[in-house]
């Protein structure tokens, strides 16, 4: 982009794994980044795990380091939403799957944001015209669906609610282009084009499970080996977060209907607490972040 067009500031608003990801996507690429949260070792904590991934782009040349160095200035956290998105240009909204939650962030940030700014949400399954009916301008609203890890994957789905204006979209379109990603534009839709093949894949996987088919290491290496898939579909889960998983799948199957109705096995590990990696504990477990080998569920029926 042109200087002069580029946003100034974008906030981002969520410190769990995907804010994470986001912040560390908008800051790396020169831009003044804000990461709010509610809990502030939480933003903290986020922090810190940006700046290790950026040394980590710098271990093995991907990242120099005059711009990693950048990134320290470029990148704050705070837990005051209001005053942060008084003078954002954009604001990503990156919170839980629950529609109260993020209509509460989107009912008190609408009235302070600069009247050009975006608000954009990262949801990968709830309604963007939902959302947006929250707002006295719904016409600047859109999604914007990263992926998980988002350092590393490319693509950003733009997500059109009803409402969102075609100024919203380009300037969301040239956002990604901004940061590097590649866009694709959906048109709203329970679970958008990825959430619900994701969804449907990860869910048959723990049906195959649950039914004894294979192990869990062959379902994934099956998927990794024949499909070419960075990773299988129970790896991804346990990344994504099962308690997650099991949200997407519950809003899908009152959406689109039976053929999402989650596997009992992924309530069963909810209610048990084996929510994936960032507990320690999904399909398989964990030890000092990486993933502890022959540790795959066994005997779950």
């Amino acid at each position: 982009m042109a200087q002069g067009t580029q946003p100034r500031r974008v906030v981002v608003v969520g410190a769990g794994l995907m804010g994470t990801g986001i912040a560390h996507a908008f800051a790396t690429t020169g831009h003044r980044t804000v990461l709010m949260d509610v809990r502030s070792q939480a933003a903290e904590k986020a922090a810190e795990n940006i700046h290790g991934i950026v040394q980590e782009g710098i271990r093995l040349g991907k990242l120099d380091a005059e711009k990693a160095g950048a990134v320290r200035e470029l990148l704050s956290t705070t837990t005051d939403l209001e005053k942060v998105a008084a003078d954002a240009e954009l604001l990503v909204e990156t919170a839980s799957e629950d529609l109260a939650i993020k209509a509460d962030i989107v009912r008190r940030v609408d009235p302070i944001l600069p009247r050009d700014a975006i608000l954009a949400t990262n949801t990968s399954a709830l309604s963007i015209t939902e959302i947006a009916a929250f707002t006295a301008d719904p016409g600047r609203v859109i999604g914007m669906h990263f992926f998980n890890p988002v350092h590393k994957m490319k693509l950003v789905e733009i997500v059109r609610g009803i409402e969102t204006s075609a100024a919203t979209i380009a300037g969301m379109q040239a956002w990604c282009e901004a940061i590097g990603k590649t866009s694709i534009l959906v048109n709203e839709t329970p679970g958008l084009t990825t959430s619900r093949m994701s969804a449907m894949a990860g869910n048959e996987a723990m049906w195959m499970l649950l039914e004894g088919t294979a192990t869990a290491e062959d379902i994934d290496t099956a998927m990794r080996l024949g499909f070419n898939h960075p990773m299988g579909p129970l790896e991804l889960g346990d990344l994504t977060g099962w308690d997650t998983r099991l949200a997407v799948l519950n809003y899908l199957h009152k959406t689109l209907g039976e053929k999402f109705r989650p596997c009992p096995l992924i309530t069963k590990m909810v209610k048990a607490g084996r929510l994936g990696r960032k507990v320690g504990r999904g399909v398989y477990e964990y030890r000092d972040g990486k993933k502890v080998p022959e540790s795959g569920l066994r005997n779950v029926i």
